[in-house]
């Protein structure tokens, strides 16, 4: 198991929140005006990692953090995140680039929040205790038919399923400092699964063999539409017809993602936006048809609607991200 802890106290105060930013750059951005950089702020974590999982304990001060399509764009963390919150919460998750636009904004009976680190988000947290687990979208996949559809969500200790688990997480970040590699690695693993399976439980989003159906259903619809995103004349009634499936089963499927149609969309931005950012130098139309859309005016339009800037901008705003990076950090106005 190898250990880590990090912590802002010995930082000058104009250092102490700029140190925090640097610390956690790899994994999401926080994002402070200058009055935040001016003001002292406390903020330490304890990171262990075992084989394949990530667990964090971490005490901070409020501060508003974003992972932007920019940021997705220009690194590799696909996993899952699971904060569980001992002390604080959220106060507001914005959801961008999603059919489900934006979260109900939590309190302080949030106990769980679920991340997909392959999809925008905008949070506002308060000063609080987070343990954190980083979990391979190969183990959620396990609970969740559709893994991406927890994105942004959160649940509070509303079951015994919730209850227990808040109560092995605690007990978790008590105990870690102290525990030998192999029970650490063992006692990490447990909690991991446990948080996964109360929150798929309370959340709604799990189930026994109608669910493992249904993942398998969706597995299979998936793999389809990503074979053929590139051709223009896929369509939802492609889908229906191509795999012999009925209305009201797609419907069901999709009803998260603002149906089958808009999911498509959505991936076909998705793997735009990647393109944008690895190829600088490949025309906007000649991206547009390779995801297949039928018109750089119908993409554009699209992409406006989905990010809030054309392709244009956005490549331009990826490209000055990875090229700024970590060297210097963008600061709000006050």
């Amino acid at each position: 198991m190898a250990r880590s802890h990090f912590s802002v106290h010995g930082e000058p105060q104009h250092r102490q929140l700029l140190a925090w930013r640097e610390r956690v750059g790899h994994v999401i951005d926080v994002l402070p005006s200058k009055a935040d950089v001016e003001q002292p702020f406390r903020a330490e974590i304890d990171r262990y990692k075992v084989d394949g999982l990530l667990f964090t304990d971490c005490r901070s001060d409020a501060m508003l953090l974003e992972r932007s399509l920019a940021r997705i764009s220009t690194d590799s963390v696909r996993d899952y995140v699971f904060h569980v919150f001992a002390e604080g919460g959220v106060d507001d998750i914005a959801l961008r680039a999603s059919p489900r636009r934006a979260a109900p904004s939590t309190n302080a009976t949030t106990k769980i929040l679920a991340l997909d680190m392959n999809q925008p988000v905008r949070m506002r947290r308060s000063s609080c205790r987070v343990l954190t687990f980083f979990v391979p979208a190969a183990l959620v996949q396990e609970v969740f038919p559709d893994p991406e559809a927890i994105h942004g969500r959160t649940i509070q200790d509303a079951t015994p399923l919730t209850r227990l688990a808040l109560e092995h997480v605690a007990a978790l970040g008590a105990n870690i400092p102290s525990m030998t590699p192999a029970a650490a690695d063992s006692a990490v693993r447990n909690a991991a699964h446990l948080v996964v399976a109360a929150f798929g439980k309370q959340a709604g989003l799990s189930g026994n063999a109608r669910s493992a159906a249904r993942a398998a259903l969706f597995g299979r619809v998936r793999r389809h539409i990503q074979a053929n995103l590139h051709r223009a004349e896929l369509t939802p009634e492609g889908v229906l017809n191509a795999l012999h499936l009925s209305r009201p089963t797609i419907y069901r499927m999709f009803q998260h993602e603002g149906g089958l149609g808009a999911y498509i969309r959505h991936l076909r931005l998705r793997q735009a936006a990647d393109e944008l950012a690895r190829y600088p130098h490949m025309m906007v139309t000649d991206v547009a048809y390779a995801v297949g859309f039928k018109s750089a005016s119908d993409f554009t339009r699209a992409f406006r609607r989905a990010y809030g800037m054309a392709p244009q901008e956005f490549r331009a705003q990826s490209q000055t991200y990875r090229a700024e990076r970590p060297a210097s950090w963008q600061v709000l106005p006050t």
